[in-house]
């Protein structure tokens, strides 16, 4: 009988960086991120995102943005959210996403950690693993973000693992438009970089599933 990994071997990719381990939740686990989001993502009175989903049902949203990821899944258009484990216990997600990447070798990523786990260099330590993959692994030429001017928290992440300014973002939230700083992280930047140690495991069996 199959396992589920021999149909969908992204769950066999685990990557590990010197306190976290960044892989695909299984079902039973997602009710713990849920927790985590419902507890609170940022400071009250912001708004680091686009889609203000953490106005709404955040455990809700954490289900099915899991879910739609993976029901969405092609070749050409994919969305890898992984589930960020310290100790073995959930304190966040964070995504690698791409369109056409066979071609165009970009990505762009998101991310989310539960309020208690910020300030303590988990976010960046998570995009290294994460850029790791794209970069070393699928071999990415660039990686973007967009980042609202006022969070610094991820402006400073972005800053110090060698991103540079790519113009601006200008997109609607409600009546409201909102502009956003567009880094852009090169090969060249990053292979220039001194880094800390990144295991990933399972990569081979996936590389159908990028395009690749």
């Amino acid at each position: 009988m199959s396992r589920l990994v021999d149909v969908w071997p992204l769950y066999g990719l685990t990557i590990r960086t010197a306190r976290l381990e960044l892989r695909l939740p299984r079902d039973e686990e997602l009710a713990g991120f849920a927790d985590v989001a419902a507890g609170g993502v940022h400071p009250p009175g912001e708004q680091p995102f686009l889609s203000p989903w953490t106005d709404g049902d955040r455990a809700q949203f954490v289900l099915q943005e899991h879910w739609r990821g993976l029901s969405g899944w092609t070749p050409e258009k994919w969305q890898l959210g992984l589930g960020v484990f310290h100790d073995g216990e959930p304190i966040g997600v964070v995504a690698l996403l791409a369109r056409d990447f066979r071609v165009v070798r970009q990505v762009t990523t998101w991310s989310w950690l539960g309020l208690a786990h910020h300030g303590r260099g988990y976010g960046t330590e998570a995009r290294v693993g994460l850029l790791t993959l794209a970069f070393d692994h699928l071999g990415a030429e660039t990686a973007r973000t967009d980042v609202f001017r006022d969070n610094h928290a991820s402006q400073g992440v972005s800053r110090k693992l060698g991103y540079e300014p790519d113009g601006i973002a200008v997109d609607a939230r409600g009546d409201e438009a909102l502009i956003s700083d567009r880094l852009r992280l090169s090969r060249e930047r990053w292979n220039a970089q001194d880094r800390p140690p990144v295991t990933i495991e399972g990569v081979t069996p996936c590389l159908p599933k990028f395009g690749l």
